[in-house]
């Protein structure tokens, strides 16, 4: 009959497993006992750590395969137009029509006077308004839809209730119609 020595209860602090005698938390082994940790070694120079480049190398992958996605999306779209004129013309019907791009059209720069003094200083350059022109004999009509505004001038001084400029970028054709329409009625303008 073997004899066995007894195991002494662990205390709440420890771990279960055997202490080793290098580690600082646990006290030290006597000196006639083996141990199951590995001696302690000094740990070697080593280089500092570059850490900020891989997240631009992730941005970079991302964005090219952004690009792959888009440009496979764009083919295949036009690889289903195709399709769908080729499948018209065979079920018979008539290929659909081309029609010509318009020419493009000349914008020219058109000071208008807006009645409301307070609205005009609202506005932006950059900013889209329609102009409203307010007749006495019926009712408002849109002269310019979607003018891009180009300049709003300073207030002018002196000017008292006559309403402020506003410089719109507009089609030729329509720079006729505000100023026609400014010198029979009065104009307003919302932002779209």
């Amino acid at each position: 009959m073997s004899r066995t020595s007894p195991v002494p209860p662990s205390s709440p602090s420890s771990p279960s497993s055997p202490s080793c005698p290098n580690s600082p938390a646990s006290p030290a082994s006597p000196s006639g006992s083996s141990s199951t940790c590995p001696p302690a070694r000094p740990v070697p120079p080593f280089p500092p750590l570059r850490v900020g480049r891989a997240g631009g190398r992730l941005r970079r992958a991302v964005r090219r395969r952004r690009r792959v996605a888009s440009a496979g999306l764009a083919v295949v779209a036009a690889a289903l137009a195709v399709g769908g004129t080729e499948a018209q013309a065979s079920r018979g019907a008539a290929p659909p029509e081309v029609k010509p791009a318009p020419a493009a059209v000349r914008m020219v720069s058109a000071p208008v006077r807006i009645a409301d003094a307070a609205t005009v200083r609202l506005l932006r350059p950059g900013d889209r308004v329609d102009v409203v022109a307010a007749e006495r004999t019926g009712p408002p009509r849109v002269v310019a839809a979607g003018a891009r505004v180009a300049e709003v001038p300073a207030a002018e001084a002196g000017v008292g209730d006559g309403g402020a400029l506003v410089v719109l970028s507009v089609p030729r054709d329509t720079a006729r119609a505000l100023v026609g329409a400014g010198a029979v009625a009065r104009l307003a303008v919302t932002l779209c």
